[in-house]
């Protein structure tokens, strides 16, 4: 008799995501079981305008000032106000333009403002997530909208962090949101990256990827991992659930299946 009206759910997850993006909250509400509340924050990002509009490549400077005060500070604060367990940040590229050090200091940052509740980004749980998986060497691909000095930067992020990456480039792919199908996304990344990486990160919350994660993982036969696929993880392990896909219907995520083999490890 009664329909399901999302209240019933196990935790809630706060997303800070740029205002015009819709990419994020797509691909999270795609992979998150039912019982997995999703609730975000819109965040000015001065690199994208009104219908998700962006240019061919973004330029740096609206980059950092996403990740600085006091837009994102004051979203942070509203959003846990709501009864949310932990907030995620879904934002690729500051990391890469403010680096690992600054990263964490906007972590910190942001659970003050947030009154201690946990925030995970979307660059710190990708690395949390490849020593997880027992990953050394990457492939990197971003999105075509992150021009050669924004991959390089992402390059050197990872490179900090202690991996060797030898492939980074943004994927060859048209500059468009809308653009991008899972199909060719697979079909370009099986292209352009090499047999020596053990693993392929591809970069960008709002690059529609997530869709092209269990193909990939097939034809490859190596872990991939995704913006929003690595920040769900992380999310959920901050919230206190179990990330195991087959932790049982009593968890959070269980059922979380075909958005790769990163879901297996707890």
């Amino acid at each position: 008799m009664w329909q399901p009206d999302g209240w019933d759910v196990r935790v809630r997850l706060g997303v800070l995501t740029p205002h015009a993006d819709v990419g994020p909250e797509s691909e999270l509400r795609a992979m998150a079981p039912a019982d997995v509340g999703l609730h975000a924050a819109r965040v000015p990002f001065g690199g994208i305008g009104r219908g998700g509009v962006m240019d061919a490549t973004i330029p740096l400077a609206p980059v950092r000032a996403f990740a600085e005060p006091p837009f994102v500070d004051e979203a942070a604060e509203l959003l846990a106000a709501a009864p949310v367990a932990a907030i995620a940040y879904a934002f690729t590229s500051s990391a890469y333009v403010i680096g690992a050090r600054g990263e964490a200091y906007m972590l910190e940052r942001l659970r003050e403002r947030a009154h201690g509740l946990p925030v995970v980004a979307t660059c710190a749980a990708m690395v949390e997530a490849l020593r997880v998986l027992g990953i050394a060497r990457i492939g990197l691909v971003d999105p075509p909208w992150f021009d050669a000095t924004l991959n390089d930067l992402g390059r050197g992020y990872y490179e900090e962090a202690g991996f060797e990456v030898p492939y980074a480039a943004p994927c060859d792919l048209p500059s468009g949101q809308v653009l991008i199908r899972p199909e060719a996304l697979h079909d370009r990344v099986v292209a352009q990256v090499s047999d020596e990486v053990e693993a392929v990160v591809i970069g960008g919350n709002g690059l529609r990827a997530v869709g092209a994660i269990g193909a990939l993982e097939a034809t490859l036969g190596r872990p991939v991992l995704t913006a929003n696929q690595v920040l769900l993880w992380a999310a959920l392990r901050a919230a206190g659930s179990g990330t195991g896909a087959g932790s049982g219907s009593g968890s959070a995520t269980g059922g979380i299946e075909g958005y790769g083999r990163l879901f297996a490890h707890p």
